[in-house]
């Protein structure tokens, strides 16, 4: 009974003597966390999908209270959270640009296939193997994916064979970006009232397109001529938007022999040409018509 009395005094004062260390290392050795990261915290989503640029919203919380990140980079929470930040640091939020996902392929060369593909259905895995995927086209949509598995959101999917943005869930995080093996996705700003894109990402030589996708970018520069503010350049055989310059007038959706370029992601209906103004006759032919006219008159 001795022997268990003592036991319990010396586990009593051990317990008693770690508990005064742990307490005495904690006051030293704590981490006193700035009032302003936790309330920056408390304002974002807790999607941690990484858009911000920084290791989850934890990450970006502590960048915001250090003075490290803008106080409007939060993909998932928009201008309602920049809003809330920028009160809390007590700066502007600043205006922000909207962007979404665009994905430059229309997946219109589905049909065209070196090979009937059966392994992991998964683009990354797919493009591993030789020639890169079984789709002809070297620069199209795998269709297998991979970025719909990475989307944090549900804002990506694939319908009829390639990579489609729900735009109403996107919130531009840009891990499909990161996931696509072949670079198709890109985030792209909204700045005008009417969205034009180009999706594709072919840089092959017009014959080559052709052969491969059905509507695919032919690098014909019908575009190029067509845009009144030369937001629009060929680069390799692919004609490419300058965002800055863009202002949204759909004219190269218009001009676009091969029904591609698309407007708020829908290729616009044709409109019908203007009829061509009747030519002005010249007094001379006029004149020279007239004539016979009047002698026929005469001789009846």
């Amino acid at each position: 009974m001795k022997t268990v009395l003592i036991a319990l005094a010396v586990l009593t004062v051990m317990g008693a003597a770690f508990g005064a260390i742990l307490a005495f290392a904690a006051k030293v050795f704590a981490v006193v966390k700035d009032p302003k990261e936790e309330a920056v915290l408390g304002c974002l989503p807790g999607a941690n999908c990484g858009g911000c640029g920084f290791p989850g919203c934890a990450g970006y919380a502590a960048a915001v209270a250090s003075g490290k990140a803008p106080v409007n980079n939060c993909a998932a929470g928009g201008e309602a959270v920049a809003a809330q930040i920028a009160e809390i640091m007590g700066v502007s939020a600043g205006d922000s640009v909207k962007k979404l996902a665009v994905v430059h392929c229309t997946g219109c060369g589905i049909d065209h296939s070196k090979y009937n593909y059966v392994g992991v259905h998964d683009c990354l895995a797919a493009s591993r193997v030789a020639g890169g995927g079984a789709l002809a086209c070297d620069y199209g949509c795998l269709g297998l994916g991979t970025c719909e598995k990475v989307c944090p959101f549900d804002a990506i999917h694939v319908i009829n064979g390639v990579a489609v943005v729900d735009e109403d869930k996107c919130k531009a995080c840009g891990k499909c970006v990161d996931a696509c093996p072949r670079h198709i996705i890109a985030l792209e700003p909204y700045k005008t009232k009417k969205h034009v894109a180009i999706p594709c990402s072919s840089h092959a030589k017009g014959p080559v397109v052709t052969k491969v996708c059905d509507n695919g970018c032919i690098g014909c520069g019908i575009c190029v001529k067509a845009c009144p503010k030369e937001a629009i350049t060929l680069d390799n055989f692919l004609a490419k938007i300058d965002y800055d310059k863009c202002i949204g007038c759909t004219l190269c959706a218009q001009k676009c022999p091969r029904g591609l370029i698309t407007v708020d992601g829908v290729v616009p209906e044709k409109k019908p040409a203007a009829p061509a103004a009747a030519k002005p006759v010249a007094p001379a032919a006029q004149k020279a018509e007239e004539e016979p006219k009047a002698e026929e008159a005469k001789g009846e």
